[in-house]
């Protein structure tokens, strides 16, 4: 594939000519993950091409989620699926294609004509139930099923995208479009129960759509996710305006308890009892071509929202209510409100007395939009946000001096402290700045568009250059001090960890059945080891010499069990997850590594004794990677709540208040991790807030 610079998830400067051997013709589609082209193979066969975005084809975790989509895409084969035709997952700028489908969505089509009549309703239900089946047969859970994931055919209706991350139509967003979930199309158990989600879900979200193609809106309605949220799991659905015959039917996929939904075989045979025949009608009143017009863009499905059902007093005290308390064997399924009180503020120009710590808010840049994410060294808070770079005193959040940053920053990474400077990312990742924390003075600049991948490693940045070249910067002048290939591997991606004394590249090996880990010395490029490990997996830490990592268990990106790999002994250790983790992040104290999964699954494995301590669902959606001080587990949710749980018995021992600010629909997929410093923990807020808290005491949060 050609060269392409990446102007971030929204708009790419310039597009790339082909994919493998697919010429791309024209855009038909941008999203979360990638841009979607029209393409045609040699012998003129129109095909869909994803194209992941640059930015995320630096990130082996977005490399291992497309892979995994394209795993699902190519299990799933029928006449209401969009059939995977090639696809090149390891590539620079990973890629898949499907066979064409000409038509909109169901969400273009509803928001351009219409409510469909009862006809077309009944021959949707009955291709959506014949795509689940198809779905279902090969162990695939769709998970995402909603009016966007579904085109509108000649022949019928086709499901499409079985990735993790899809375009930004959900009702909640990130700040680059990487999806979160979409609370209208989401089944009762994928919000109190994230581990127990199977083809139901896909079955309650079918009856969802058919409420959307039916009236315009979702049976759950509000302009507050959260709200969406708590009626999906207590309320009754609203079936307004769904044709008699079928309601029923509809309301039976609705059901809160999933083996009381109808198969999708179950659906079909019932269709047959409700109309003799399916009508032919086409749903389509003008074909998308992608060609000699503006393809539509990715939008929120459906008309404007209804007011919500629930009281405005009721909803507000209910909006990120973490749904229903309930006792498993093994697993606390634990409330979590967001009534609680927020944390105590010091005025500005205040500071706290030495060892008398006192809570904080500051907002380092009012008016400006967007999560700041902070770095702590240099015994200050170093953030970034839109456009502007502050540093922040940490005892009382007072701003010591803010500039503005070129090219905007780049707002998926946290600056990174090495070589004495805080290294920041500006022109939407293509540069690094090298900054004085002290005064915030731009020490040196560098310039990586070059680059597939880049790494700060100790007083190092390794970056990876598309030919698998890789070189070492100094961190503190900028100078490149050696540039090798290493070892033989193709195309390094580095993981690293503080205080280690060495990088690691982590590539799959055998066929995918193991993964080659290799340590490498930032300073020099020689490999100190090269270990080859059964499984797929990814390092998350170091602790006393020993690498640990998560090994995959190849289905939706979980997480199967944890591996501590001693090179001095050449041993590893493996310790089984009692229930897989879902896109699993981590962190490694000591013995204890600390995991949430997608959906709030948390869970402490302790590898001393190679048990696991304990699991947790907390019920928040999707949060930070972890952060522990031995003692507490902390972690934030996309609400802008920190949460702390005791680390050796898993009790929630506090939280703070949500800090949504202006843009409750909009809130941060990639959530930077909470930053301990002495007796503080620092977080960040979608309300573009920064704020402290005692660590010690998360009980008077």
């Amino acid at each position: 594939m050609a060269p392409q610079r990446n102007a971030g998830a929204g708009a790419e400067t310039e597009l790339p000519e082909y994919a493998g051997h697919y010429r791309l013709e024209s855009c038909l589609g941008s999203g979360g993950m990638g841009v979607v082209h029209l393409a045609r193979s040699t012998s003129g066969m129109k095909l869909a091409v994803k194209v992941v975005h640059a930015e995320f084809a630096r990130d082996p975790e977005f490399r291992g989620r497309f892979r995994q989509e394209v795993a699902a895409a190519r299990r799933v084969s029928g006449a209401f699926t969009a059939p995977v035709v090639d696809a090149d997952p390891e590539g620079e700028r990973p890629w898949m294609a499907t066979l064409f489908i000409p038509g909109p969505t169901l969400a273009e089509h509803v928001k351009r004509n219409g409510p469909m009549d009862a006809a077309q309703l009944r021959r949707l239900m009955a291709g959506l139930a014949e795509a689940l089946r198809d779905i279902h047969r090969v162990g695939v859970v769709h998970r995402d099923l909603k009016p966007s994931n579904v085109l509108l055919a000649e022949d019928g209706p086709k499901v499409i995208d079985f990735g993790i991350s899809r375009p930004k139509d959900s009702e909640l967003r990130t700040e680059t479009g990487k999806l979160i979930g979409t609370p209208p199309f989401m089944a009762p158990e994928q919000f109190r129960r994230p581990r127990e989600v199977g083809p139901a879900a896909d079955v309650f979200a079918l009856g969802s759509v058919l409420v959307h193609a039916a009236t315009g809106r979702g049976p759950f309605d509000s302009d507050s996710p959260y709200v969406v949220a708590y009626q999906v799991v207590h309320d009754e659905p609203d079936l307004s305006g769904v044709p008699d015959e079928l309601a029923p039917l509809v309301l039976r996929c609705l059901a809160k308890e999933p083996g009381e939904r109808p198969t999708p075989d179950e659906l079909m045979r019932a269709l047959r009892s409700v109309a003799a025949s399916y009508d032919t009608q086409a749903f389509i009143p003008a074909q998308r071509t992608g060609e000699g017009a503006s393809p539509p863009k990715p939008r929120a499905a459906g008309s404007a929202p209804a007011a919500p059902r629930l009281p405005r007093k009721r909803a507000a005290l209910l909006a990120a209510t973490a749904l229903a308390l309930v006792t498993g064997a093994g697993t606390a399924y634990l409330l979590v409100d967001d009534a609680s009180p927020g944390p105590r503020q010091t005025p500005a120009g205040a500071s706290a007395p030495s060892g008398d710590f006192r809570p904080w808010t500051a907002a380092p840049a009012s008016g400006k939009p967007g999560m700041p994410r902070c770095a702590y060294g240099a015994e200050r808070l170093v953030c970034v946000r839109p456009g502007q770079l502050s540093a922040l005193d940490p005892a009382d959040g007072r701003v010591l001096w803010r500039r503005a940053l070129d090219g905007a920053g780049d707002l998926s990474e946290a600056p990174v402290f090495s070589g004495g400077y805080a290294h920041v990312r500006t022109h939407a990742g293509s540069r690094l700045e090298a900054v004085d924390p002290a005064s915030g003075r731009r020490v040196w600049e560098l310039d990586v568009s070059a680059y597939r991948a880049s790494r700060h490693a100790g007083g190092m940045l390794l970056l990876t250059a598309a030919d698998g070249r890789v070189t070492g910067v100094d961190s503190r002048t900028g100078e490149a001090r050696w540039t090798r290939r290493v070892a033989d591997v193709r195309s390094p991606y580095f993981a690293s960890f503080d205080g280690a004394p060495y990088a690691l590249s982590a590539a799959p090996a055998d066929g995918g059945t193991r993964t080659r880990v290799t340590a490498v010395d930032p300073d020099t490029g020689d490999v100190r080891w090269d270990v080859r490990l059964k499984g797929e997996l990814t390092p998350v830490g170091i602790a006393d010499g020993s690498v640990v990592l998560l090994a995959g268990s190849g289905n939706y990106g979980e997480v199967g069990s944890v591996v501590r790999y001693d090179p001095e002994s050449g041993t590893a250790r493996r310790v089984a997850l009692s229930v897989p983790l879902e896109q699993a992040q981590a962190t490694v104290r000591g013995d204890l590594v600390c995991l949430l999964g997608l959906g709030g699954s948390l869970a402490v494995v302790d590898m001393g004794s190679a048990t696991q301590r304990w699991s947790l669902e907390t019920s928040v959606n999707r949060g930070s990677a972890p952060v522990t001080d031995g003692r507490h587990v902390y972690f934030t949710g996309a609400d802008g709540r920190l949460l702390a749980v005791d680390a050796v018995d898993g009790r929630l021992l506090g939280q703070t208040r949500a800090r949504l600010g202006g843009n409750a629909d909009r809130l941060v997929a990639t959530l930077p991790r909470p930053r301990m410093a002495g007796p503080a923990v620092y977080a960040t807020a979608p309300d573009g807030t920064v704020f402290a808290v005692d660590g010690r005491s998360p009980s008077a949060w």
